[in-house]
């Protein structure tokens, strides 16, 4: 006798039964792989089934609407539905006479279908100080994950954190706090400032549960900017967990997560080194879309960090960042920012903790 079971989520399988199952992994589908399975499957079967063959249409921004704007799922069910939605309209039309044909435009979708059901995910839209976007790995597919902190002065040194976070989550808020004491004078922060502050750190969306091992990196990028007055570039991405020494551990979902940073428009993906061999694993548009880093001047591959602040001319208290690489290939320091090669695709891998201070570099001596 042979069982056949499905779960959108393994976690929820009791272990002793999950350790008795031959588990066959089968990831959620990315954007551009509903569109195709919409356009060559579950499209043609609908205007079959409907009797609407020759007789109605839909654009491929019709489908991407559709997708984007009307279903949040891991598989296509909820979207054959929605389609099926829209030509049983456009069949209503056609009987009384509006239409012999209709093409349905995307404009023409949120005409049949009314308002969006899913609305625009909330992340950081411009550079800002103290906020950071994450990626998060979800049963439906990846999702952004932002984190903001707040710096309130005239303190006790006080640390709260809201937006229902998990335990893990908690604990590498406390491993980004511990960070920030000890790298404090790299980045320009005063000791006193631990002191004589409060810090608040934040998840957007505090009714939706959140945790895992990956958002470290994030919690301490938005840490340190907040501390040190720096502001991350808004397209900007990044995943994974951090140990107390600063090295950055591999995550799980990179294919989900990356696909969710490419969605929504980031130019810039940072992953753990380790995750290099699973990058077979992520679709070859976030690989091959050419990455034109932030400020980017053409033919001169010079760049300004995804971070940064103002430039200060010679005599204004200017400080170098505490790098010392020394094969030009730093993209942190005004020195090597010069030598710093062009690259293409939206992802780029990290290994330790500093070398993710091209999120937030040094500031000019004096602190924040």
């Amino acid at each position: 006798m042979l069982f056949i079971t499905t779960a959108n989520d393994a976690s929820t399988i009791p272990g002793p039964l999950y350790d008795r199952m031959d588990v066959i992994e089968l990831p959620s589908y990315t954007r551009t792989e509903k569109f195709n399975i919409a356009k060559r499957h579950l499209l043609p079967k609908q205007l079959k089934n409907n009797g609407l063959e020759g007789r109605v249409t839909l654009t491929g921004s019709a489908l991407y609407a559709i997708i984007d704007g009307y279903t949040r799922e891991a598989g296509v069910r909820n979207l054959e539905r929605t389609i099926t939605s829209v030509l049983r309209k456009c069949a209503q039309k056609i009987a009384a006479g509006e239409a012999e044909k209709i093409s349905v435009s995307a404009a023409m979708v949120k005409e049949l279908l009314g308002p969006e059901k899913v609305k625009p995910t909330f992340i950081s839209r411009k550079d800002a100080v103290g906020i950071a976007n994450g990626l998060a790995w979800t049963s439906v597919g990846g999702e952004m994950l932002p984190v903001e902190v707040a710096v309130i002065p005239n303190g006790t040194g006080k640390i709260e954190i809201t937006g229902s976070l998990g335990d893990v989550m908690k604990e590498s808020a406390q491993l980004a706090v511990t960070y920030a004491k000890v790298h404090a004078e790299e980045y320009g922060i005063t000791p006193d400032k631990f002191k004589n502050t409060d810090l608040h750190i934040h998840a957007p969306e505090g009714a939706v549960p959140k945790d895992g091992p990956s958002a470290g990196v994030t919690l301490t990028t938005a840490l340190i900017s907040a501390l040190s007055g720096i502001p991350v570039n808004h397209d900007l991405a990044m995943t994974g967990e951090i140990t107390l020494h600063g090295n950055v551990l591999p995550i799980g979902g990179l294919r989900e997560k990356s696909m969710a940073a490419y969605r929504e428009g980031m130019k810039t993906v940072l992953i753990p080194k380790d995750n290099e061999p699973d990058l077979y694993e992520v679709d070859d548009e976030v690989k091959e879309e050419p990455h034109l880093p932030a400020h980017a001047e053409p033919d001169t591959g010079t760049e300004r960090s995804p971070a940064q602040a103002p430039e200060r001319k010679e005599g204004q208290g200017s400080q170098p960042h505490p790098c010392k690489e020394k094969s030009g290939r730093c993209r942190h320091c005004a020195a090597h920012r010069r030598k710093a090669p062009a690259r293409r695709g939206v992802l780029r891998t990290i290994e330790t903790l500093s070398v993710t201070a091209c999120a937030v570099p040094a500031p000019p001596k004096g602190g924040a």
